[in-house]
């Protein structure tokens, strides 16, 4: 393919942190709802964009930070 080790480490680390978000949304989702501590009107979706939203701010922490 032509991809040398370094490229294939990238892929690998993006690929795992995808993997990694959704696992841990997907698990999140699931034990707030079974215990009802979210609202009935939410969805999967918003889940997601909170859990976005708390990756990007620690992002742009540890930029600030730098």
């Amino acid at each position: 393919m032509g991809m040398d080790s370094v490229g294939e480490s990238v892929l690998a680390r993006k690929l795992g942190f995808a993997f990694g978000y959704f696992v841990f949304t997907t698990v999140m989702f699931f034990a707030l709802s079974f215990a009802h501590k979210i609202p009935a009107s939410w969805t999967y979706t918003h889940l997601m964009i909170v859990t976005g939203l708390v990756t990007l701010s620690g992002y742009l922490l540890k930029v600030f930070l730098k």
